[in-house]
């Protein structure tokens, strides 16, 4: 007699229970709780395919656990956004891209159980603007609502500033124009008395202090921040309006000062070994050093034996000290053109953890043992005391590689650096088998003047002394991992989902409009993509393709339970090569210490897999976070430097097309601007959304995502980020046969438009969001 086969709904349930409940889930573990015969097992694979997930035994015979694609993980910072009607709490993803994930997550917060304890009673009840840490339940057949939380912890409450621009009044007063995009339009009154001293055009922190029915509300300037006519200001619009930690509190800055200085005590002495790092020409602080030498072993001919030392942070932040505390609140350092904004204090990463050229620094280390074919025969990690024998920019190493050594580079090329682009190589046998995903896009970087402005912008050339050093950390990271799993210890993985079938969809309608077809059937693996992007290399589609495949891409983040890197094409990944900068990174190497015995700073035994649930939440919002911030500010800055080249034409590229306009990235700069549809042409211009086009009814002249076009700037709205151009150029004749999509918005980079109305006009505030 067989076993009737479960619902889907059964199947998710038991899924983010078994999650919920700390409990690895696979399908066999699915087979076996609903009794599934054999024809249930591959109806079962069926399924779980059609609900994106992933359930695969890997090559080891391990089970890898189910992992629900764009589901949400089960513990969530979140931001209380609202009441409804019945008093219940609503709440969203405390970072979220719409044009990534479209609309946000509604969360039915739970409503609180009766209060069973005095510290429990102590806790803030959570409210609208707080910031919480959800438990979440997928909720099915409750109209509007994707999930319940439960609120674990209220994480701060909300803050009562609000950041703008202040302008003065002929009577002493003010006003504030809001920079918030979505406070647009709602300005402040700002009394007589209260302005602190502000001056016209400043950027200030303000206290609302009444808001009725009716008029604006009034306030008062709690902080001045600086003249908005600075570019030195730009980064703190971005720092106060994503809440970024910037200040150090007195406590951490004193557990930095009294640190003391490692020793050799308990570690291995490695100072002989002539380890070098490899940064940016203008690095301040350096975490990783290498080396690498031809393996003795005659076992092993034509191997390497490949060493990175990372800066031993876990010495100096221990767990529950106001630094960690800290560090653990910020996730990561951010990084502006014109600042560094540290997850630790200079003490530490610049000075303590900065593995100095000719200094003894601590470290933890991993010796890698690569075969000819650059597959790994083993690997062991040590503790140990080091002294870098060299400092060395990539421009160097790769000039001394390339055989134009400078005098430094010299006196070590034969002895260091060669071997090093060696095992550089048979680590690129393995890389090129593995087949990772190889996009390769230009980076934009800013050169700042001496005051803050903008200089010029430039594409770094890509070195392959780059790529040396990012192949040696994913080794790294690999091995970590590893070890880790092996030992059966808790970590935090680096996790990338394979791509959404919506996304996956929307790259094959532009791979169509060129004339490429996408497979439709098959396992979904990067050299899918690395395919596609080795037929348009050289084209003139080569730029437009390699941003498309990059925005398909799902987003890394940071999970308690593994789930694999889709886009390195590694089933098991962690960050253990920047604990300088990365709160990730410190975690793991406490893991590594505690699951080693390496030392008694390790990872504390009564960690549980809620705790580093809890973390890896924190630390992916703050990542996501970051990357708005450096994001914004870079468009900032940009048009600030375009705000004085009003009426110049420049050469582009179309990036978005939407109802409402084309979305163009110019080709000097990489800025990014907006063409009001109702500024094209005498024609009226529909949106045809399988063709990434806009079509004039009419002529049939379009412009379609991807086209090269001439455009002249009218427009620069510096506060927000946004350009608005003039199309000079001319589209191309299609046939206007066919009716366009009547689905709204446009796959990529359509938030640009919100800077700017229906007739082009600039908006009077908001940064606007850029992907």
């Amino acid at each position: 007699m067989s076993v009737p086969e479960p619902s889907r709904e059964a199947i998710l349930d038991f899924i983010e229970e078994e999650r919920a409940a700390g409990r690895e889930v696979g399908r066999r573990e699915i087979a076996k709780a609903f009794g599934l015969s054999q024809g249930g097992k591959i109806w079962l694979k069926r399924l779980l395919r059609e609900l994106e997930v992933e359930g695969e035994t890997g090559g080891d015979g391990a089970v890898r656990p189910v992992h629900l694609r764009n589901a949400l993980p089960p513990v969530l910072l979140s931001e209380i956004k609202r009441r409804d009607r019945e008093g219940d709490l609503i709440a969203q993803p405390l970072e979220w891209d719409e044009a990534e994930g479209g609309a946000a997550p509604q969360i039915l917060v739970e409503r609180q159980r009766a209060i069973r304890s005095r510290k429990a009673a102590a806790a803030p009840a959570p409210g609208v603007g707080d910031q919480v840490l959800l438990k979440l339940t997928r909720l099915r057949g409750v109209e509007g609502f994707s999930y319940s939380g439960r609120v674990l912890k209220v994480m701060g409450k909300a803050k009562a500033a609000v950041l703008g621009i202040f302008r003065a009044l002929p009577d002493g007063s003010g006003r504030l124009v809001p920079i918030d995009k979505k406070a647009q339009g709602r300005e402040a009154l700002i009394p007589k008395g209260r302005t602190a001293e502000a001056q016209d055009g400043d950027l200030v922190s303000v206290s609302l202090r009444r808001e009725g029915r009716f008029g604006p509300p009034e306030a008062h300037v709690r902080e001045r921040l600086g003249s908005i006519k600075s570019e030195r200001a730009v980064s703190l619009i971005a720092i106060h309006a994503h809440g970024i930690p910037h200040e150090f509190p007195p406590a951490a800055l004193k557990e930095a000062a009294e640190a003391p200085v490692a020793s050799l005590s308990g570690r291995e002495d490695w100072r002989a070994l002539p380890l070098v790092t490899i940064d940016p020409a203008d690095a301040k602080d350096h975490d990783d050093a290498v080396h690498a030498a031809p393996d003795e072993d005659p076992a092993n001919a034509g191997g390497f034996v490949v060493t990175v030392a990372i800066a031993d942070v876990a010495a100096y932040v221990r767990p529950g000290s106001s630094l960690d505390r800290e560090a653990l609140e910020r996730g990561n350092s951010v990084y502006f053109p014109d600042r560094v904004v540290p997850m630790l204090p200079e003490r530490i990463s610049n000075d303590l953890c900065s593995l100095r050229e000719g200094e003894d620094r601590p470290a933890m280390a991993v010796r890698i043992v690569l075969k000819a074919d650059g597959s790994k025969k083993g690997h062991s990690f040590h503790r140990v005391l080091m002294r870098s024998a060299a400092k060395l920019s990539y421009q160097q190493a790769q000039g001394a590689i390339d055989g134009k050594p400078d005098e430094k580079t010299g006196a070590i090329r034969e002895r260091i650096l060669m071997p090093l682009w060696a095992a550089y190589g048979v680590a690129a046998r393995a890389r090129d088998h593995r087949q990772p995903l190889d996009l390769d896009l230009p980076e934009r970087k800013l050169i700042l003047k001496s005051d803050g402005a903008v200089e010029r912008v430039i594409v770094p050339e890509r070195l392959a002394a780059h790529r040396l050093i990012e192949e040696f950390m994913i080794l790294a990271n690999v091995a970590a991992a590893e070890t880790l799993e092996k030992a059966g210890s808790l970590l935090i993985y680096r996790c990338h989902d394979e791509p959404s079938l919506e996304k996956m969809r929307a790259l094959g309608e532009v791979l169509a409009s060129i004339g490429i077809k996408l497979p439709k059937d098959g396992v979904l693996r990067p050299i899918l993509f690395n395919r596609i992007l080795a037929m348009i290399k050289g084209s003139e589609n080569e730029t437009l393709i390699n941003e498309v495949v990059l925005r398909t891409q799902a987003q890394a983040e940071y999970v308690a339970e593994n789930y694999g890197h889709f886009g390195l094409n590694l089933h098991r990944y962690a960050h253990f090569t920047s604990p300088i900068r990365r709160y990730a990174d410190l975690v793991v190497h406490r893991a590594l210490t505690a699951a080693l015995k390496l030392g008694e700073d390790g990872l504390p035994k009564n960690t549980t897999l809620a705790t580093l649930r809890e973390v890896s939440t924190r630390i992916s919002a703050a990542e996501r976070r970051a990357m708005a911030a450096e994001r914004e500010t870079t468009d900032r800055l940009i048009a600030h430097f375009l705000a004085d080249q009003i009426g110049a034409s420049f050469d582009g590229r179309i990036g978005g097309v939407n109802r409402a306009g084309l979305f163009v990235k110019l080709d000097d700069t990489g800025a990014d601007g907006f063409i009001p549809a109702s500024t094209l042409g005498g024609d009226y211009y529909r949106y045809d959304e399988a063709a990434h086009a806009l079509i004039g009814e009419r002529t049939g002249e379009s412009w379609r995502l991807g086209d090269k076009v001439h455009v002249k700037l009218v427009e620069a709205a510096p506060v927000a980020g946004a350009l608005r151009f003039e199309l000079l150029s001319a589209g191309r004749q299609v046939a206007t046969a066919g009716r366009a999509s009547k689905r709204r918005g446009a796959p990529f980079g359509t938030s640009r438009a919100a800077a700017f109305d229906r007739k082009g006009k600039a908006k009077r505030a908001g940064p606007g969001k850029r992907r």
